[in-house]
């Protein structure tokens, strides 16, 4: 489980994140949507260990992540947006590399391995160097590797980002078939992606969490207004959250 209270995030003389609190139980599939520089990856840094709060608490399955970030990251699967992947190795070799990383011994491995190429689609380029593959393989092995050592906690940073829209589909259901046993929070700023696979989502601009709201409550609202979703979901960006 994931559980954010009040945190927030100075850059210098930048507020990033604004007070910020949520969580995410296991089964769940969250959603957390605004536009680009809302202050969605920085959130998701934070809650991964890669940058620390200026304010405020973060825990991961009951382990804070200033405190034991080590733990925190033994049970997080983390996807960033840009994710960096060492270009001159072949996909099997990066893959087997973070899972001894990762800790899992050789029959583990073996298992997960192919539970990853099976799952992501990457039987075509294993033998492949990294940087040989496309934008959406690239992705996809990103995937993979967030992945290898089947964590119960995954965070995604826009993680259909090169993928073609059959690819889309594909990880949608996907995604859907992690959910059991599982905590997932995505971020996106394209709401059909997060509408089709989410039951909450989270709406934050200008670091500011503007709603935390279910897709069926935001569907009620719509058609009460007698709009469409992204309608209502542009008013409570337009509005800072007063719709």
């Amino acid at each position: 489980m994931i559980s954010v209270e009040n945190v927030t995030k100075w850059y210098g003389p930048t507020l990033a994140v604004d007070c910020v609190s949520f969580q995410v139980k296991t089964g769940e599939i969250v959603g957390f949507l605004g536009p680009n520089g809302a202050g969605k990856s920085t959130v998701l840094k934070m809650i991964s260990t890669w940058l620390p709060p200026t304010k405020g608490r973060i825990e991961v399955s009951g382990h804070d992540v200033q405190r034991e970030p080590l733990a925190v990251r033994r049970l997080l699967g983390y996807l960033p947006e840009h994710n960096a992947l060492y270009d001159g190795m072949r996909v099997e070799g990066l893959l087997r590399f973070i899972g001894k990383v990762r800790g899992l011994d050789r029959k583990k491995l073996s298992e997960r391995l192919e539970w990853v190429t099976a799952n992501c689609g990457l039987a075509a380029v294993l033998a492949k160097r990294v940087y040989q593959c496309s934008k959406g393989n690239r992705q996809r092995i990103g995937v993979a590797a967030a992945l290898i050592h089947d964590p119960p906690v995954i965070v995604l940073d826009e993680p259909t980002h090169g993928l073609d829209p059959l690819q889309v589909v594909a990880f949608r259901d996907f995604v859907l078939g992690l959910r059991e046993g599982r905590a997932i929070l995505f971020s996106s700023h394209i709401l059909s992606e997060v509408t089709a696979i989410s039951e909450r989502i989270l709406i934050i601009n200008n670091g500011k969490l503007l709603a935390d709201s279910k897709v069926e409550d935001l569907s009620v609202k719509a058609r009460e207004a007698g709009g469409s979703v992204e309608d209502t979901v542009l008013e409570i960006v337009k509005t800072g959250g007063k719709v």
